[in-house]
C-alpha cells in the first residue's frame, strides 16, 4: 500500500492509542517498580533495628527504656547502645591492656575442643569481610562451568596458603567462589589456575545485582541500550534512504 501524495513511498500505518485498562496496568506496574525497591529498603532496615533493639533491651534496665516514661515506643535505642557498644571495645581493644585481655580469651577458647574450630572459622570470615585494608572480594572473573562452553561468575579472594599450593599442580592458582543464584550467600568454592580465569571489570555490587536479578539487570545495561538504540537508529536512516532508490528503479 502507497501513499497517494507521494506514490511509491509505503504508508505508515498509525499505531492504535492504547486502550484505558492498558494504560492503568502501565502504570500500576510504573508505580510497583518505584515504590518496590524502596518498600524492600525500608522494610530491611526496620526489620535489623527491631531485631538489635530486642538483642539489647533485656540488658537495659527498665528505669532508663523510654517506654518507661514516654508515650510511644521509640525504636533504635538499641542499636545505638550496640553502636557504642562496639566502638567502646574497640577502643579499648587497641590499646596494650585490651590486646592482652583479648589474647588471653582467646587462648582460653583455642584450649576447648569444640568451640576453637567455630571460633577460628568465625574470626577468619569477619577479619575477611571487615578488614579496611584488605583487598579480598574486590575482584570478579568467569570460569567455565558447569561444562564446556558454559560460563559462571565467581569471586576471587586470596591465593592459597603455601601448604595447599605445595599440593596443587605446578601452576598459579587463585581462590574462587561461585554463589548460587537468586541466593548469593550459598555458593561452591574451589581453586582454579589464574589462566583459566577471564577477570570481569565490573565492581562486586554489579555483579551481586546480576547474580540475584538472574541477568535480568546487566552491568552497563543503560549504556548498552543508549547503544543499541544508536545503531538501531542508523540503521532505519540507512533503510529510509534506500527506498526512494529502490521504487525509481522499479
Amino acid at each position: 500500500m502507497t501513499n497517494n501524495n507521494e506514490p511509491g513511498v509505503p504508508a505508515i500505518a498509525a499505531k492504535p492509542a492504547p486502550s484505558a485498562v492498558s494504560r492503568i496496568r502501565n502504570y500500576f506496574l510504573t508505580g510497583l517498580i518505584v515504590a518496590g525497591p524502596v518498600a524492600v529498603t525500608l522494610w530491611l532496615i526496620w526489620w535489623f533495628v527491631t531485631w538489635v533493639d530486642n538483642l539489647v533491651r533485656p540488658f537495659i534496665p527498665v528505669t532508663y527504656r523510654p517506654e518507661t516514661y514516654l508515650p510511644v515506643h521509640i525504636p533504635g535505642l538499641g542499636l545505638i547502645i550496640a553502636f557504642v557498644a562496639l566502638t567502646l571495645l574497640g577502643f579499648l581493644t587497641a590499646n596494650l591492656v585490651g590486646r592482652k585481655l583479648v589474647d588471653v580469651g582467646e587462648s582460653f577458647l583455642s584450649r576447648m575442643p569444640i568451640v576453637r574450630p567455630i571460633y577460628r572459622t568465625a574470626k577468619q570470615i569477619f577479619q575477611t569481610l571487615f578488614s579496611s585494608s584488605g583487598t579480598n572480594f574486590r575482584r570478579v572473573g568467569l570460569v567455565e562451568f558447569p561444562s564446556p562452553g558454559m560460563w559462571s561468575l565467581v569471586f576471587l579472594t586470596q591465593s592459597p596458603s603455601a601448604e595447599i599450593s605445595a599440593r596443587l599442580p605446578a601452576t598459579e592458582h587463585v581462590s574462587a567462589f561461585m554463589p548460587c543464584t537468586p541466593n548469593p550467600t550459598t555458593g561452591f568454592f574451589f581453586y582454579v589456575p589464574r589462566r583459566d580465569v577471564i577477570d570481569l571489570d565490573i565492581t562486586v555490587e554489579a555483579a551481586m545485582q546480576l547474580l540475584m536479578s538472574a541477568g535480568i539487570i546487566q552491568p552497563g545495561g543503560d549504556d548498552e541500550q543508549k547503544r543499541l538504540a544508536t545503531l538501531a537508529e542508523t540503521a532505519r536512516a540507512a533503510q529510509a534512504a534506500r527506498r526512494p532508490e529502490t521504487t525509481a528503479a522499479n
